[in-house]
């Protein structure tokens, strides 16, 4: 959670970009330079999730039918 109250106020976790003080107009960023850099990380695949390599005998699985010369 990036928010926790004390004392009435609300305290916001730090930019996960550049670690300032999170701003609630956009959190959990610190402006919207962070943000459009977040973005663009996420667009050029630097945050992906990295999955596993096929077991031996799955690559069938999940491959299309051969097509045949009559269709």
């Amino acid at each position: 959670m990036t928010e926790a109250k004390t004392d009435g106020a609300i305290k916001l976790a730090p930019c996960p970009i550049c670690n300032k003080p999170a701003q609630l107009t956009t959190r959990p960023f610190c402006s919207k330079r962070c943000a459009d850099i977040d973005l663009s990380r996420w667009l050029g695949g630097v945050y992906a999730i990295p999955a596993a390599p096929p077991m031996e005998g799955d690559e069938d699985e999940f491959m299309p039918a051969p097509r045949s010369e009559d269709a």
